[in-house]
């Protein structure tokens, strides 16, 4: 497999685009599960638009797939370079001029994989990601992620202590809060109007002084590269960590909706944790 990966890494981005838009059409054609989460999730979000967005999505979620190899395998000029446009730069680098740390939020939208390897072109950063059960993806993250000025953090103690540690110093963070978490990281909060177990870890970094800023990377046509999209939350991210967590949801929900096609609508958000009790009952 790291072998494939390796090869799929040299092919062009439009290539990998069209053979990514193919590999999302025969995961939705071949599996029953996948296509179910993806319809409910689109239809609680969009409501009659899903019928508009979801053949874009399935195309997309297996670009975002075949995209992967690039992006990890690729010199990170060369990933770099991928990104054509970069908007709401100044409000990271007026973050970085107070000399607070920068906490980046992103969702599992467009290309969300590259946020991270540009951001570390300009300053450190430590991004929280969750280790993969087969080996060889865990090398070939390792391989990606681990560039000069990027940083991995794993979903553990040691990890969660390596975010505070580099906000601290006045670095970035970087994190996925639409990730579900394991039981005793959560709580029920409402995502697109239905509970979804929401980590509370982003929360509890917001509450360190840093700059909170959301950010995404547009997927753009034909292969011709990404637009970085950076923006501040509003209101603020602020109040108690149940507030916060809440916040955070419906800043999620606002870049999702930005571009509804490129979001993994397969994802199983709303998942119940083992040991995690049943979500609360709508009156």
């Amino acid at each position: 497999m790291i072998l494939v990966f390796r090869l799929l890494s040299h092919l062009p981005l439009a290539w990998l685009h069209r053979l990514g838009g193919v590999a999302g059409w025969l995961s939705w054609l071949f599996s029953p599960t996948y296509r179910r989460n993806m319809r409910e999730n689109l239809r609680l979000a969009l409501g009659s638009g899903e019928r508009r967005a979801w053949k874009a999505a399935v195309a997309n979620a297996g670009r975002q797939s075949l995209e992967l190899p690039k992006i990890w395998l690729r010199p990170l000029d060369e990933v770099a370079a991928r990104v054509v446009r970069v908007s709401g730069w100044e409000l990271a680098e007026a973050a970085m001029r107070a000399g607070k740390g920068v906490l980046y939020l992103t969702a599992h939208l467009g290309c969300f994989e590259i946020t991270a390897q540009y951001l570390s072109t300009r300053a450190p950063i430590t991004v929280l990601y969750r280790p993969p059960k087969q080996r060889w993806l865990q090398r070939v993250i390792e391989t990606g992620r681990a560039r000069a000025q990027l940083h991995i953090a794993p979903t553990d103690l040691s990890g969660v202590r390596a975010l505070f540690r580099a906000l601290k110093r006045g670095e970035a963070v970087g994190m996925l809060p639409d990730q579900a978490p394991k039981h005793g990281e959560g709580r029920w909060l409402d995502f697109f109007g239905r509970p979804a177990y929401t980590m509370t870890l982003a929360a509890r970094l917001s509450q360190s002084g840093a700059a909170v800023l959301m950010i995404w990377a547009e997927r753009l046509p034909g292969g011709a590269g990404y637009h970085v999209r950076l923006q501040a939350p509003s209101p603020p991210i602020e109040g108690s960590l149940e507030e916060r967590a809440r916040r955070i949801n419906q800043e999620i929900e606002r870049l999702i909706l930005q571009c509804p096609e490129q979001y993994l609508w397969g994802y199983n958000r709303y998942k119940r944790p083992r040991g995690a009790g049943a979500p609360p009952e709508r009156d």
